[in-house]
């Protein structure tokens, strides 16, 4: 019974639709009851009880509706984890497609790499799935090592530490929390990362369910393995013969010999697979081989013992993608062929499905910088690799991420989800959980998309306000924005030199006017003091000069008077 009158206290906010559930039933009983009482119904009042109906049964049918909304959203509560500033977060009904908590129905996921390349795609598929695998391999055997691990004596970490990161929620936390470096005098030198997973280690005895369980501590999205516990070295042979053992002089030794890779193997070449690796990729609904260094990260793993073979028996769709650049001392001047063909002879046909390549759509300022590198695009020759019996899907995959060329996450992911949308579709899976859950989150991911596209092509254009421009950008710079950054910063100086050029010549224009001006004034004075001089000359009688009379005339004159 208490129970029961929970459902009406106001937090619940039900009651409001009972009540209009209760007015919808009076009001359709009253519509039903008007009809079957009445003999005769003039057309006024028929219309009039047809109203009555009608929103009596649309009352009816919406507060059903919104009573089933509102007891998802009672049950997400119920069960959602997340905070926010301590208080329980306000969730809705979105929170169905978006609450990784309550929902883990996504596809399972399996990744196989290392670096950059990895974190790539975990990052990506983090806003789709939780079931995600990452397999590491633990190829710095042989490194130098750190401080840190020649302290505590642990086992090389940097891929494993770096998957963790990517997992998680918090990425830039977790990274600084991973990566501290103590400063006190007991602790100096020794690395957060490397103590913690030490002490799991210890703990538990066994290096993979150490990891195992420091995802489930750190509250991490999927779960990290690496590709085996044995300690394996990375070997070159190259063309001429010379073998390297040592992974990070590959590329510096084969620049130098002027040579090309022949192999790569791993010492020893029995190692055996971690526990759960093999049951992870037969499970897997998708497997991701790359992006990476194909001869130092993705080789390797695929190398271990029956790892490639479980890639090839397993059921779930296989994706390989492509690196965007050639890397110098490993495949200079490869095509996507040549890249696909080495994974062949290493480790047999079959273990790829579908390839992704970008399409070569990159900002030719950051690409002058690869090649002053040695580094170059990878062509994508699609005709050579219908004999490799594999898929090639171009999409514009490449971003710029501090000046440096990187897979964009958010289209890698949303490529591959699309392609599991379409083959649940093609098995008519459209009424599946699974199928619905990544179509919601795929179509918010694409109007996000869209949003950012516009955003940028309005600031290309220099239709977005002062208030906008002057907002913090976003760290991961789209390649729309780089590619004609510096063409609109070009545009923007030369109108700023063209409205500087304008200012200064109206100045020199108001100087001459006045200068003009001036003179015109005084020659206009000059020439009205002349004319008034001539007009007076012109109008003024001439005076006649008096004759002067001879002395003896005058002398007479006078006589004459006196007389």
């Amino acid at each position: 019974m208490k129970s029961f009158l929970e459902w009406f206290k106001a937090s619940t906010k039900v009651k409001r639709w009972i009540l209009l559930i209760i007015i919808g039933i009076i009001l359709t009983c009253y519509g039903i009851s008007k009809i079957l009482v009445s003999e005769e119904i003039t057309f006024f009042e028929l219309a009039k009880i047809i109203i009555i109906f009608v929103v009596g049964f649309v009352s009816i049918v919406t507060s059903v509706i919104f009573i089933q909304k509102r007891s998802l959203e009672i049950i997400i509560e119920a069960n959602n984890t997340s905070t926010d500033k301590g208080k329980k977060a306000q969730l809705n009904i979105k929170s169905l497609i978006f609450n990784k908590k309550v929902y883990e129905e996504g596809p399972k996921v399996v990744a196989i790499g290392g670096g950059h390349g990895l974190n790539t795609v975990i990052e990506g598929f983090k806003k789709y799935t939780n079931n995600i695998t990452a397999i590491v391999t633990m190829s710095d055997y042989g490194d130098i090592p750190t401080e840190s691990r020649k302290a505590l004596d642990t086992l090389p970490l940097r891929d494993i530490k770096d998957s963790i990161i990517a997992m998680s929620d918090k990425e830039d936390i977790m990274r600084k929390l991973l990566n501290f470096n103590f400063q006190n005098e007991r602790l100096r030198g020794l690395n957060f990362g490397d103590i913690y997973l030490t002490a799991m280690n210890e703990i538990y005895s066994n290096i993979s369910e150490a990891i195992l369980k420091s995802t489930e501590v750190l509250n991490i999205t999927g779960r990290v393995m690496p590709v085996t516990l044995d300690e394996i070295t990375i070997c070159a042979e190259l063309t001429d013969g010379t073998t390297i053992k040592q992974k990070d002089k590959i590329p510096e030794i084969v620049t130098e010999k002027v040579e090309s890779i022949s192999r790569i193997y791993i010492s020893p070449s029995n190692c055996r697979p971690s526990p759960g690796v093999i049951e992870a990729i037969q499970d897997a609904d998708v497997i991701i081989i790359g992006p990476g260094s194909l001869y130092t990260n993705v080789l390797p793993n695929l190398l271990v013992k029956n790892v490639a073979k479980a890639i090839k028996e397993a059921k779930g769709l296989k994706f390989y993608i492509s690196n965007i650049m050639t890397e110098p001392g490993q495949t200079d001047n490869y095509t996507l062929s040549d890249h696909i063909k080495a994974i062949n002879e290493h480790v047999g046909s079959g273990i790829i499905d579908y390839c992704l390549a970008d399409t070569g759509e990159v900002v030719p300022e950051y690409i002058r910088k690869y090649n002053k590198e040695g580094s170059e695009l990878v062509d994508v020759d699609s005709k050579n690799l219908i004999d490799y019996n594999v898929k090639v899907i171009q999409r514009n995959m490449s971003c710029v991420k501090n000046e440096k060329i990187r897979h964009d996450p958010d289209r890698i992911a949303a490529t591959i989800i699309e392609m599991i949308c379409n083959d649940l579709k093609f098995h008519d899976m459209q009424n599946d959980t699974e199928y619905l859950l990544l179509q919601s989150v795929l179509k918010e991911q694409k109007k996000l998309q869209q949003q950012e596209e516009k955003r940028l092509t309005k600031i290309a254009k220099g239709k977005v306000g002062k208030r906008e421009k002057a907002k913090k950008e976003p760290r991961k710079v789209s390649k729309f924005k780089e590619k004609y950054k510096d063409r609109v910063e070009s545009i923007q100086n030369t109108d700023a030199k063209i409205a500087q050029n304008r200012r200064i010549a109206n100045e020199i224009e108001k100087i001459e006017s006045n200068q003009r001006e001036n003179s015109n004034s005084k020659s206009s004075i000059f020439n009205r003091d002349t004319s008034r001089k001539e007009t007076l000359k012109r109008e003024t009688p001439k005076r006649e000069s008096p004759k002067r009379e001879s002395p003896k005339r005058e002398t007479i004159r006078r006589g004459r008077r006196s007389k």
